[in-house]
């Protein structure tokens, strides 16, 4: 909704969603789902169209599966695709290849796109500034930095923090938008380093650390050089608590993670009051809720349920889809007036045996 709605609009709201108007709307839905079908990231395809089918199949939504190459200059040819099977909504957008040419053609046949993957702030910024129908259900480029930095504000105060990175220009990003967020609020790390990636070991700068009376350290770069750093670490009989970003969720290769290293991501396991029977659902279905189905189960209800409200109250689909909070596989969806999340994704999660749990309530 957007904020020149009727105050009775807010209001019929919850009553519509409780009454089941959006599911009785749904069954005149259709929609489509834009995701590679070959290539590299025909495997992440997959995951979005069985999470979108798995959620469509209740609802009785008909879905377009529309191939996305991923190419440079393909997104007029996707965004023609699309506006041809005369759906109301489309999904998916794993590429910034298929939203950056694509956008204007979807906006002039008023069908919004949720993107599940792109994190390009500036297509984003774009995207408002022309009035184009791009909704981001993704964190965003900045988003990942915030949340590392109030985990370490909220949980590592008074606690001496290092600062590490791998020389890369994400690991270095990443980091320093750290630093720069720490030291506006007042905590200066006690210990920032570049380290050389890809080592056999890292004695040298583990003893670095314990010299320097390091307990915490955020590392800026990939699994395994964590892996070895927390493994090092355990050798020298250094107490030290480390945390990641997302890079950390990748395959072992080859050191193992220490169980209790950190890292920040998103969630693979339904969320919100409908969590256990959809953890029925996807299992009876033989689904793992990984990578993209989640967040295309949730796509998909969400658009049902902005259909529903668009079509009660006569409004377009993407002012219904602004201001609403949606219940969904990934806990309660809202975006803002700027087409993205007003909650930040991200999770603090702990390594535990061979998977990434949410870390303990207290320290969400």
């Amino acid at each position: 909704m957007t904020i020149g709605q009727p105050l009775t609009s807010w209001l019929s709201i919850p009553l519509m969603l409780a009454l089941g108007a959006p599911a009785a709307a749904a069954a005149e839905l259709k929609l489509a789902v834009v995701a590679p079908k070959s290539g590299p990231f025909a495997v992440l395809g997959d995951q979005v169209r069985q999470g979108a089918a798995l959620a469509a199949g209740r609802l009785s939504i008909t879905l377009v599966e529309i191939d996305e190459p991923c190419s440079e200059g393909s997104g007029k040819a996707v965004a023609e695709a699309v506006t041809a099977a005369d759906v109301k909504a489309a999904i998916g957008f794993l590429c910034s290849e298929s939203l950056k040419d694509g956008l204007p053609l979807l906006a002039q046949a008023d069908v919004p796109a949720l993107t599940l993957s792109v994190r390009w702030k500036g297509l984003m910024e774009d995207a408002i500034k022309n009035g184009w129908p791009l909704f981001r259900l993704a964190p965003n480029g900045d988003q990942e930095a915030a949340k590392l930095s109030e985990i370490i504000l909220r949980d590592w105060v008074g606690e001496p923090v290092a600062l590490l990175e791998d020389g890369t220009i994400r690991g270095r990003e990443l980091t320093e938008a750290i630093r720069i967020s720490l030291e506006e609020r007042g905590l200066k790390p006690a210990f920032i380093d570049t380290f050389r990636p890809g080592q056999e070991q890292q004695l040298t700068l583990v003893r670095r650390l314990k010299t320097a009376g390091v307990t915490r350290a955020f590392i800026g770069g990939d699994r395994n050089d964590v892996a070895i750093i927390a493994r090092d670490a355990m050798a020298e009989g250094l107490s030290l608590t480390l945390m990641g970003g997302e890079a950390l969720k990748a395959a072992d290769d080859p050191v193992p993670l220490e169980d209790g290293v950190l890292a920040v991501g998103l969630v693979e396991i339904p969320e919100g009051s409908s969590a256990p029977a959809l953890t029925q659902e996807f299992a009876a279905a033989k689904i793992a809720p990984d990578g993209y189905t989640l967040p295309a189960h949730a796509a998909v209800t969400i658009l049902a349920d902005a259909w529903g409200i668009s079509s009660a109250m006569g409004t377009p689909v993407a002012d219904a889809l602004v201001g609403t909070t949606f219940e969904t596989s990934l806990g309660p969806i809202t975006f803002g007036e700027d087409h993205e999340l007003t909650a930040n994704p991200y999770r603090l999660l702990q390594w535990q045996g061979n998977a990434f749990v949410p870390a303990p309530e207290k320290t969400q």
